[in-house]
């Protein structure tokens, strides 16, 4: 059973860095908003409601850890993502570094999660990943915003009459 759940969440985050390689791709075809930078971590805020159940609850400590690595991951993503102005817009900017920085975090990720794994159990360390990848994507996101925020100010400050 344990094998299962292991190569079936491996599968699952293999999945999901697939698409987030296909919506990186269309977010870079569409200007980008201050909306469209907050909402995916809201969305994934909602994955907490798994701490109800004790089998995902984890301790303070892993908490900590989780979201230490979580930001040291994010600075990848932070590295690899950046803005331009196109027309008067601002576009995220494609980058090939992403597909694999986002293949280098997975092939990380089942690595700590088979190295984890042997000593946690499944739903700790089911906890600990989602906590990790929540705190990558809030810090990268955060990290986006700012950058989103002074190109904004930058634009205004070029259009202002001297």
């Amino acid at each position: 059973m344990n094998t299962f759940l292991l190569v079936g969440s491996t599968f699952v985050g293999a999945m999901m860095a697939t698409v987030m390689i296909f919506v990186r791709k269309k977010a870079s075809e569409r200007p980008a908003s201050v909306k469209k930078i907050i909402v995916p971590p809201l969305f994934m805020s909602t994955g907490a409601f798994m701490f109800i159940f004790p089998i995902f609850r984890i301790s303070f400590s892993q908490v900590l850890e989780a979201l230490a690595v979580g930001i040291v991951f994010s600075v990848f993503l932070i590295v690899t993502s950046n803005f331009e102005v196109k027309g008067g817009s601002i576009y995220l900017k494609p980058s090939k570094l992403f597909i694999g920085v986002l293949a280098g975090l997975l092939l990380l990720r089942i690595t700590f999660k088979l190295i984890i794994g042997q000593t946690i159990s499944f739903g700790e360390t089911s906890g600990m990943f989602f906590v990790l990848a929540f705190g990558m994507i809030i810090s990268w996101r955060l990290a986006m915003l700012y950058k989103y925020v002074k190109l904004e100010k930058e634009m205004e400050t070029t259009k202002a009459p001297l």
